[in-house]
């Protein structure tokens, strides 16, 4: 059962891929952009399209909490939002909000970049959408809903999760980020022979390569990713049936201490996988982890 009512869903939508289409034509412009912190960059195009994110959803979810990547003053709302929480119970939505999710795809020209956005109701991710400029694809749903796809302006069609067969003997596929690569990669590579990489840009897009069956299991050691990345795919993995935990197998939380108060960063490294991939390779992949050390 959606979470919103139909009339509100179909303008999120028509928003979401209103600005994922604006950000496919800028691609080909000029554009600014500017760095953030180490390694963490943001252009005009995402900077506009988060302003017009922000206000279109504010217009649909006026009761609602929404917390935006690019405006910093929207994630006063978490500590807010944690305090009702924790004093009452409080159910009132929270929404999550990446303009641009993959902006150095975006920048260099590539197309594994996103239009995330995310719900999250007492601390549980509730639902989720990611549209996918490059091939006007749009995914939404989440746990008791269903998951859902529409290409361009076609109709919306199911979409079925794709369970990756389990044979670590033949060559299988784990969705890994560069940094990750290259600082985990050869170890893991050592230690499973068959293993094959996959990388995307998006963090949204790798965990949609998981659903679709491109791989059996996505890992994110880095330490940097922050809820407006994580929640509406996040959302999906579990309407999929994907496990979504930490290397000690321990759920992945969208609330304190598990979640810096002030970035908004997740403290706990994340698995994303079908249950047979991460119950075989969760403790493995842990003491590579432990071997090496997580980045601070």
């Amino acid at each position: 059962m959606s979470p919103i009512c139909p009339s509100d869903l179909s303008a999120l939508h028509q928003l979401l891929m209103a600005c994922g289409d604006y950000a496919s034509q800028q691609s080909q412009r000029s554009f600014q952009v500017f760095e953030k912190g180490v390694d963490d960059y943001v252009t005009t195009v995402d900077q506009l399209l988060d302003q017009k994110l922000l206000s279109g959803m504010q217009v649909l979810f006026p009761e609602d909490g929404i917390i935006t990547e690019e405006n910093r003053a929207t994630a006063q709302q978490f500590r807010q939002w944690e305090g009702q929480r924790l004093a009452s119970g409080g159910q009132r939505p929270l929404w999550f909000v990446d303009p641009i999710d993959g902006t150095d795809d975006f920048i260099q020209g590539r197309d594994h970049y996103s239009v995330m956005v995310g719900r999250v109701v007492a601390g549980v991710p509730e639902a989720g959408w990611i549209y996918a400029p490059v091939g006007r694809q749009l995914v939404w749903g989440g746990p008791g809903w269903g998951l859902f796809e529409q290409t361009g302006e076609g109709e919306p069609t199911v979409l079925v999760p794709q369970e990756v067969p389990f044979d670590l003997d033949q060559a299988w596929s784990m969705v890994i980020g560069d940094k990750d690569e290259r600082r985990f990669g050869d170890a893991i590579a050592q230690r499973f022979p068959q293993i094959k990489f996959l990388s995307l840009g998006s963090f949204g897009l790798k965990v949609l390569a998981v659903i679709t069956g491109q791989a059996g299991l996505y890992i994110y050691l880095n330490g940097r990713v922050k809820l407006w990345d994580t929640t509406g795919p996040l959302a999906l993995a579990r309407a999929a049936g994907l496990i979504c935990c930490d290397l000690s197998g321990q759920p992945i939380r969208f609330t304190e201490p598990d979640v810096d108060p002030h970035t908004l960063m997740h403290r706990q490294p994340i698995v994303v996988g079908w249950p047979r991939y991460v119950e075989a390779l969760r403790s493995p992949l842990g003491e590579i982890a432990a071997a090496i050390g997580l980045p601070r």
